[in-house]
């Protein structure tokens, strides 16, 4: 145990500021140093020492004469710096763990050396060379940090947050201190002031994993293809996909599909990004009418009466049954679990707080399995194809859940802002695409002058009278449909599938707002492109 301490770009004096550190002198009874960083007066180290390893050389800032540009201030310990360094042949100049965390920053970089510590520590270094400044915190914040950074960029970090609170700072503002999360590093460019700007660390992180999880869903020896709506999920998902596949020289263009009627804005959106990433697309027409005639089928092959995930399911039945016929692509990649993940549904616009948001995004990709990815399962694998779906990686998951609830939620009225903000400048997707909003599949598949659920509607109309409707509890007590729609599919479900209604728990509905329907055209926050 020790206690860690730095200021990067103080506008107060050095010796007023170190006060502060004395506050965590309980961590290091043993000795205590501060050190001013050489060419960047207004930036110190403070360092209390409990001497466990290296009694002569265990001093922080850890410094190495092969490295004089690295500043090392870490509190923990690292169990496996012995392995690392005979794996990659390490030549180490003190007896200390730490000293790991240099070799390994100076060969890989940042990233991949916090991916091979095994130990539990909380860093801070310093790299003058390069100008950068980095925050590390093992896997579940065994070690403790905090820090705080003023609008004009002056850092402080501390192992506890009573060192930071007297902290005299130029602007007026409260300092807002918090902890680094656990399982993260932070990044920071240093000014020659001393001042510091982040690295934009989770934009960039996100980007990596959702990558990364493209990349590992390659595995395939047949053709690969990809659903694309136009909206910003699948497109996300079908530029990645485009960008890799010539990086590892697939023999074959990626073929990409959508589905609607000619005046849909799925299709017109799914077109504009075909065209900029350069795939071979296919263009399924949809009307009214077919989808009708399919809806037995799409029940059967489903296994669910739910509302929306049956309208939904109707497109994406015939779109797989396009591409088993008329295709060669086998295996499907697609954007589903992203409006769960990044709180992408309209209704998160009315969340009371952050908290309430976060925990709804929740409780919606542990309901996947009863809608989104079995709508996504069953009516691809009705066609003999294979689906893949890279927002529902559980390291992509993972990160994306342990950001800040704050964070994640809707931003200037948009809603999935960070996910958008992340890929924001790179030319991957068009910008009108990449700022599009949320639009429901079966919703998107026609014009808003008419929605595919409205056409479904009035033709089931004829197909239940008032007196069913009218039994419809007593005949279904379980989740009883509330409109001949509802009724409709029910009937279709009992048919195929009697006596096991209890296979769906409830229907998916928004929350936070009084809809009847699940349908985001029916909510007031709805607004469509003036086009559409």
């Amino acid at each position: 145990m020790c206690g860690i301490w730095a200021l990067f770009g103080s506008d107060e004096c050095l010796s007023v500021q170190c006060t502060s550190a004395m506050r965590i002198a309980h961590r290091g009874p043993d000795a205590f140093r501060f050190e001013n960083v050489n060419g960047f007066t207004n930036c110190c180290f403070g360092f209390h020492r409990l001497a466990i390893v290296d009694q002569l050389y265990g001093m922080q800032p850890l410094r190495i004469k092969k490295f004089p540009f690295l500043w090392l201030c870490y509190n923990g310990e690292i169990y496996n710096h012995r392995t690392l360094s005979k794996e990659f042949d390490f030549d180490h100049q003190t007896k200390v763990d730490g000293e790991i965390l240099l070799h390994l920053y100076d060969r890989f970089g940042i990233q991949k050396m916090a991916s091979l510590l095994d130990g539990v520590f909380a860093f801070i270094l310093l790299d003058t060379a390069n100008r950068k400044v980095f925050l590390g915190r093992d896997t579940y914040g065994v070690r403790p940090l905090f820090k705080f950074l003023t609008d004009d960029g002056f850092l402080a970090v501390c192992s506890e947050a009573k060192g930071l609170t007297d902290i005299t700072r130029a602007t007026a503002s409260p300092a807002n201190i918090v902890a680094l999360l656990p399982g993260h590093f932070e990044a920071f460019d240093l000014k020659q002031s001393g001042k510091v700007q982040s690295c934009e660390t989770v934009k960039g992180n996100i980007r990596a994993l959702f990558e990364n999880s493209v990349r590992k869903r390659l595995m395939a020896q047949r053709r690969i293809g990809c659903l694309l709506s136009g909206g910003l999920d699948s497109s996300l998902v079908a530029a990645t996909l485009v960008k890799l596949a010539k990086e590892e020289k697939l023999q074959y263009p990626i073929q990409t599909f959508s589905i609607g009627s000619e005046d849909s804005p799925d299709v017109l959106a799914a077109r504009k990004v075909a065209a900029h990433i350069g795939s071979e697309h296919h263009e399924v027409n949809f009307t009214a009418e077919e989808g009708i005639q399919v809806v037995e089928e799409v029940i059967y092959h489903l296994e669910t009466y739910d509302i929306t995930t049956v309208r939904a399911s109707v497109g994406m039945y015939l779109i797989s049954k396009y591409i088993k016929e008329k295709s060669e692509s086998v295996v499907i990649f697609s954007g589903e679990g992203s409006d769960e993940l990044t709180q992408g549904y309209l209704y998160f616009h009315k969340a009371p707080t952050p908290k309430a948001a976060a925990e709804d995004s929740v409780r919606l990709l542990k309901e996947l399995y009863l809608f989104d990815v079995l709508r996504a399962d069953r009516t691809t694998a009705a066609h003999g194809l294979e689906l893949r779906v890279p927002f529902l990686d559980h390291r992509l998951t993972a990160y994306y859940l342990s950001l800040p609830e704050e964070m994640r939620t809707p931003k200037h009225g948009v809603e999935k802002h960070l996910l958008r903000d992340s890929f924001k400048d790179l030319n991957l997707i068009p910008d009108e695409i990449l700022w599009r909003r949320k639009e429901a599949f079966s919703d998107g598949m026609m014009s808003v002058k008419k929605s595919w659920y409205v056409c479904l509607q009035e033709h089931l109309e004829s197909m239940v009278n008032d007196d069913q409707m009218e039994k419809a509890s007593k005949t279904f007590p379980h989740n009883p449909p509330a409109t001949k729609e509802a009724y409709y599919f029910r009937q279709v479900f009992e048919k195929h599938y009697p006596g096991q209604a209890e296979w769906l728990s409830h229907y998916w509905m928004p929350r936070w707002t009084n809809a009847s329907d699940p349908s985001a055209r029916t909510l007031a926050i709805y607004e469509p492109d003036k086009e559409q």
